[in-house]
């Protein structure tokens, strides 16, 4: 019996809508770029067999702003339709390159003031998207995973008032301690590994660096990431270290 091939494609959830803040405004762009490429050689392939109508476009960044009052306040606000979209914000909470004016003085961006404009514009968005994810390269509050006697748990309540706000999904990178996830079991939370690209990075920039064991061994700055480490180690046969 001869089974005919066909190619199966997933639905969208909706029209996708990019929203990178002015902290991953680089990395939105190059997202947009790659989907508006990426798009377009499918649709000219022909592979797919269900009409994306309405899902091509030239452009997925939606325009979102968070200007700042003279007391230091701020709003967000998105400056076009995003009814039915399936939106991804994209933020970096740990860029401290940018600043604002604040009563005179230059004001560098730390963390919070990161965190609190991804929550306006969620807020902008005011539940019209079909689904909202959130794209934070860096975890919030990551390093405070855990609780000894009396201190905050940062990052488990960050993820507990986003799931609040109506955020299905988050992705990051390479989490502090991704049982943090545990604090929010129903909601979507992705860590990926960027395990590859480091070791990529780190031989495109340093060419004549030897792996060898007897030059080389991989040295863990915690027993937090051991495992990352280990998995380093084992892939380029080397001796593993930890500091304690």
């Amino acid at each position: 019996m001869i089974y005919e091939e066909k190619t199966i494609e997933t639905i969208p959830v909706g029209p996708l809508g990019l929203i990178p803040l002015k902290s991953c405004a680089e990395l939105g762009e190059k997202v947009n770029r790659h989907l508006v490429e990426w798009r377009r050689e499918r649709e000219s392939e022909h592979k797919s067999t269900i009409a994306f109508t309405g899902y091509q476009r030239d452009n997925y960044i939606i325009d979102a702003q968070t200007p700042r009052f003279g007391s230091g306040e701020a709003k967000g606000t998105i400056e076009e339709s995003i009814r039915g979209d399936d939106l991804y914000f994209m933020v970096d909470v740990c860029n401290y390159s940018l600043t604002y004016n604040y009563f005179g003085q230059e004001n560098r961006m730390s963390p919070d003031d990161h965190y609190q404009d991804l929550k306006r514009l969620i807020q902008a968005a005011s539940g019209k998207a079909h689904r909202v994810n959130v794209v934070m390269p860096l975890l919030y509050g990551g390093r405070q995973h855990r609780r000894s006697y009396r201190e905050s748990l940062d990052c488990a309540y960050m993820l507990q008032e986003l799931q609040h706000m109506g955020v299905s999904n988050l992705l990051t990178f390479d989490a502090h301690d991704p049982r943090v996830q545990n604090a929010v079991p129903v909601m979507g939370f992705d860590n990926l590994m960027p395990t590859y690209q480091v070791l990529k990075k780190l031989f495109k920039d340093f060419p004549d660096l030897s792996t060898d064991k007897n030059d080389f061994m991989i040295v863990s700055p915690d027993e937090g990431a051991l495992n990352r480490n280990m998995h380093y180690a084992s892939v380029l046969g080397v001796e593993l270290g930890m500091f304690y």
